[in-house]
């Protein structure tokens, strides 16, 4: 049985996911319903670990004290559920992977045409196509490791069905749900998952490059 989060942790980890973020967007990366994540980040914000900017672009943002206390409750609950070990094996196991997914969106955002690298502008169907199926092939190998992450912590369980949309919606004609950040593409998805394991870890990104 998986290890559940408390909700003001979960709200944090939300946050600390997005990075800066409306309240819709933070409750929609851990699966929280906005009337339960608002009262929580605006607490947050009353408790000094976050700080909320109104304007043009507005939104939530981790303080420096929030991200630590954040990351001593991630290290907490990862200790009571026994599981490091395990989700560092999973950790190296999305790290094998990581390159072919950038190789991937790589190759739907650009094309090779007479030894130059051009943008790829979509009109070659079967081109992208070809894309689209290694895209499957790389879901295909990463969903065990999703499955493996839910069984350990409640918060891992969305990833696997998230990434499994943003495929669908590829495959169905609708492009931008490959890499387009503002929506939770495959790309994006794949991101979030790849910050959930670094900072579950402690990890620092820079020290073994981004995606």
């Amino acid at each position: 049985m998986s290890t559940p989060s408390d909700l003001r942790t979960l709200v944090m980890h939300g946050l600390r996911l997005k990075g800066f973020a409306e309240v819709t967007a933070v409750g929609e990366a851990v699966g929280v319903a906005e009337a339960e994540a608002k009262p929580v980040l605006d607490q947050l914000v009353v408790d000094g670990l976050a700080t909320y900017r109104d304007g043009r672009l507005s939104g939530f943002t981790l303080t420096k004290t929030g991200r630590e206390r954040h990351a001593d409750l991630l290290s907490a609950e990862l200790e009571a559920a026994g599981a490091r070990d395990a989700v560092q094996g999973a950790y190296a196991r999305f790290l094998q992977l990581n390159t072919d997914l950038l190789t991937i969106c790589t190759a739907w955002q650009l094309r090779d045409i007479d030894g130059e690298s051009t943008i790829n502008d979509h009109s070659d169907a079967v081109y992208d196509a070809g894309v689209v199926e290694q895209l499957a092939g790389l879901h295909a190998r990463v969903q065990p490791i999703c499955d493996d992450l839910g069984a350990l912590l409640t918060r891992y369980e969305g990833y696997g069905p998230r990434l499994s949309l943003a495929l669908h919606r590829v495959r169905t004609g609708d492009g931008d749900w490959f890499t387009k950040p503002m929506i939770p593409s495959y790309h994006t998805v794949w991101f979030e998952m790849h910050e959930d394991l670094l900072s579950t870890l402690g990890i620092e990104r820079g020290s073994e490059g981004g995606d």
